[in-house]
């Protein structure tokens, strides 16, 4: 009898012992709407959308040529934002000769403590402009 027992004692202290260190309705994030390809006009805004699920619900970071985008959070002053969504505004795209600081190609990265997942990675393009006469 006191065989029997044992398993249903161990069982109990297993989930008691686990249970306690993560709850079962947490789950690791998973990306559900991926950055599209965009081609947009310099000084034009423009949204890279990235949507995630996860519980806790995931951060979400964004990366342009595998390196972290510095949105509003890091600087007021920047041109982009990170929606409370996760995708990527920029509320105008900023586009020189020399300096193309928003053409790339960008993947969104959602995390939390199970985990994190990598969107599919999207370009920025700017449209070139036509020259106007005279």
């Amino acid at each position: 009898m006191g065989f029997h027992l044992t398993p249903v004692l161990l069982c109990g202290l297993f989930f008691q012992v686990f249970g306690t260190r993560f709850r079962q309705e947490d789950f690791p994030p998973r990306i559900v709407e991926h950055p599209s390809d965009v081609i947009v006009s310099k000084g034009e805004p423009t949204t890279l959308n990235c949507k995630a699920e996860g519980r806790p619900t995931p951060t979400i970071e964004w990366y342009k040529d595998l390196e972290r985008v510095e949105t509003d959070k890091d600087d007021p002053r920047s041109h982009r934002m990170l929606l409370p969504s996760g995708s990527l505004f920029f509320l105008r795209i900023v586009h020189g000769r020399r300096s193309k600081p928003d053409e790339g190609s960008y993947v969104c990265v959602a995390r939390n403590y199970l985990g994190e997942a990598m969107s599919r990675n999207a370009s920025l393009e700017v449209a070139c402009g036509i020259p106007k006469d005279g």
